[in-house]
């Protein structure tokens, strides 16, 4: 299985989108500061998470949640 997550940094005030096969282990690499993009915004919150069976659907739904109208979603969703 493959997960779309979303991740939420109170200290930035930002959110993270990403694609994984296991949303847990990489949410605990973010936190450990493994991932150069994400270390200045830990701690990360795991807010959000979509299974795919595919990883190229879950390639074009992390794409989309990326884009302009995917922002907005996540925004209503999330709030």
């Amino acid at each position: 299985m493959f997960y779309v997550y979303v991740l939420w940094s109170t200290k930035l005030q930002k959110r993270y989108v990403g694609y994984t096969t296991d949303y847990q282990k990489r949410l605990a690499e973010h936190n450990s500061g493994k991932s150069p993009f994400t270390k200045s915004g830990m701690p990360w919150e795991l807010v959000y998470t979509e299974e795919y069976t595919t990883e190229s659907d879950a390639r074009r739904r992390e794409k989309f949640l990326k884009s302009g109208v995917g922002r907005k979603f996540l925004d209503s969703l999330l709030k």
